[in-house]
């Protein structure tokens, strides 16, 4: 259960859509609240090296968030609107506002697996192929995957 395992992440051929798939040793309830939860959010989004402030987070359907990470004195500021916000399932826009025109609708979703496992699902559709294929060509599975990384060890240690 104390195993890592790294986020599978996966382009689409036919649409210009990321689709990512990781396992963790929690309930689909804490993915939700790591999620949703502000506080424990800005602690384990993002690659090691950066620091994250919320500056907006209402995460209602509806509501609408926004947080910078900083690494090295450089700030990247991102924000989003929350389209639907349940238990199971989180839709959601997502704008990096160094790239205000690229706008992606992203859908995560938690399989509950049993024995207090769970299977993140989450798909990101971009405008583009060029824009996907930018994502992935940017070092994003870092980000991903020192961040989960961070999160596994906030549900191991009862943060979550």
């Amino acid at each position: 259960m104390d195993k890592t395992t790294e986020t599978v992440i996966e382009a689409d051929p036919k649409l210009p859509v990321i689709r990512m798939t990781r396992d963790f040793a929690a309930t689909p309830e804490q993915l939700f609240r790591a999620h949703t939860d502000p506080g424990l959010f800005a602690r384990w989004v993002g690659p090691d090296a950066v620091t994250t402030r919320i500056e907006h987070w209402d995460a209602s359907t509806g509501g609408s968030w926004r947080y910078v990470s900083a690494h090295d004195g450089a700030e990247f500021a991102f924000h989003g609107s929350f389209h639907e916000v349940r238990p199971d399932r989180i839709v959601q826009t997502f704008t990096f506002d160094g790239e205000p025109d690229g706008v992606a609708l992203e859908t995560l979703w938690f399989e509950d697996l049993g024995d207090g496992r769970t299977r993140l699902h989450a798909q990101s559709l971009v405008d583009s192929f060029e824009s996907r294929d930018a994502w992935l060509r940017s070092g994003m599975e870092v980000g991903v995957d020192e961040g989960y990384a961070k999160l596994d060890r906030m549900l191991a240690d009862g943060t979550v």
